[in-house]
């Protein structure tokens, strides 16, 4: 069967992703956390600690924040301190930054001219200054002064999602329009030093990185001669609160001493409880009938921790393999909030062209994609995977220097310095 892109439905067209220049490896990071925030005194937390880092299957995360930073601001490596002025001061400045690099990336294998883009969807849960960081993005790319604005602050991980969702909605109701979708997350709000009365803030200090996504996001016109070839169509997406959830999953409060994360132990429980029925719902609204979801479907799961993957898996009876891009992001980044989905997506394409499958969707057709955040809120995108087409010449160029490189060396090629 041809897959052919649908004129009315929206498309990723092109992905970017950025990521700072400084690394935390998560094998040494219990002992550099302790030593940063002056706590080495607190052995029996320190070993909590480090059995935590182990557990997560991260590898490395990146930050923008330089260890100079750190050490010379002790407000911010302390657990209780006023620091709100000095963390939103740098957060301001690097979130913009850091998301237009990502935005650039992706308007270059996208293969057209910023000049091109019409809207803008912006997502952040860090920064929260006015004018934004859409604001600024739109002054560090050179867009139209009459580019649509969106900007969400405080969303969480499933930024993501819901900033796909609403480029979705721009861009099937808005003839010709081309929306960029940007992604920017820093942790500066939310580090701090240890409390053995507050362990979901620990277990925080685990888990979370610094990273921004990017997506062009617009409804294609099939066409021979078209520069565009869309990757992935959002065929539906949908929002949901999980049933008895709210306090038992994520909080994050904004306080004087910057976001105060609480993670709930039971977040991995709720979503495994109701992640069935979200996908017989959006299958059966859709009217597809899969009879495996291994051979039949792909799968890009929000990489919010290792025990969120694992359960998954097993309640969905999905092949290790299945959620390997999911898992092999979050060795590679930690948890970068509302960026992450976009990243998997990106990674996904990428290992997908280097075996030379037969659509971005690891040869599929049909995916999900789910993004999970405070509330218990779950964003769920049925996607279309499409075959690959021939891109101009410039566009080829750039992608072939991005694609043939696996995801620890696009570490190296995407550092920027803030």
């Amino acid at each position: 069967m041809t897959l052919n892109p649908s004129p009315s439905r929206a498309a990723l067209l092109g992905f970017g992703v950025a990521l700072p220049e400084h690394v935390w490896q998560q094998d040494a990071f219990a002992d550099y956390y302790f030593d940063i925030t002056k706590n080495n005194h607190m052995v029996d937390l320190k070993a909590k600690f480090k059995n935590i880092c182990e557990k997560t299957m991260i590898e490395k995360r990146h930050v923008h924040m330089s260890d100079d930073l750190l050490r010379t601001n002790p407000s911010i490596t302390a657990y209780k301190s006023p620091s709100l002025n000095l963390r939103q001061e740098l957060t301001d400045a690097a979130v913009p930054l850091l998301g237009a690099e990502a935005a650039r990336k992706a308007i270059r294998d996208w293969g057209r001219q910023a000049s091109n883009i019409t809207h803008l969807v912006f997502c952040t849960t860090s920064s929260g200054c006015l004018p934004g960081a859409d604001f600024e993005v739109v002054k560090l790319l050179g867009l139209p002064l009459s580019t649509k604005r969106f900007m969400l602050y405080q969303v969480g991980c499933h930024g993501g999602g819901l900033a796909l969702r609403l480029a979705k909605d721009l861009a099937e109701n808005n003839s010709g329009a081309r929306v960029l979708v940007v992604c920017s997350e820093v942790i500066t709000m939310a580090l701090r030093g240890p409390s053995e009365t507050h362990m979901g803030n620990l277990v925080g200090q685990a888990l979370f990185g610094d990273a921004a996504s990017a997506v062009v996001v617009g409804a294609v016109v099939p066409a021979s001669d078209s520069d565009e070839a869309p990757l992935f169509e959002m065929v539906s997406a949908s929002q949901d609160i999980l049933p008895g959830t709210g306090e038992g999953g994520v909080l994050a409060q904004l306080r004087e001493e910057g976001i105060v994360y609480t993670l709930h132990p039971e977040m991995p429980m709720h979503i495994s409880n109701n992640i069935e029925e979200l996908v017989k719902g959006t299958l059966e609204r859709a009217g597809l009938v899969i009879k495996d979801c291994n051979e039949e479907m792909f799968w890009v799961v929000h990489p919010g921790g290792r025990k969120i993957l694992d359960m998954v898996q097993t309640t969905l009876g999905l092949r290790k393999e299945k959620l390997e891009v999911s898992r092999e992001v979050m060795r590679q980044h930690g948890n970068t909030l509302s960026s992450c989905v976009i990243i998997a997506l990106a990674e996904m394409r990428r290992r997908s062209a280097e075996t030379s499958m037969a659509t971005a969707g690891e040869g599929l057709e049909w995916g999900l994609l789910f993004a999970f955040g405070p509330g218990i809120t779950v964003e769920t995108i049925l996607l279309r995977a499409l075959p690959p087409r021939n891109r101009p010449s410039n566009v080829t160029r750039s992608m072939t220097l991005v694609d043939a490189l696996s995801i620890r060396d696009v570490v190296c090629e995407d550092k920027v310095k803030i």
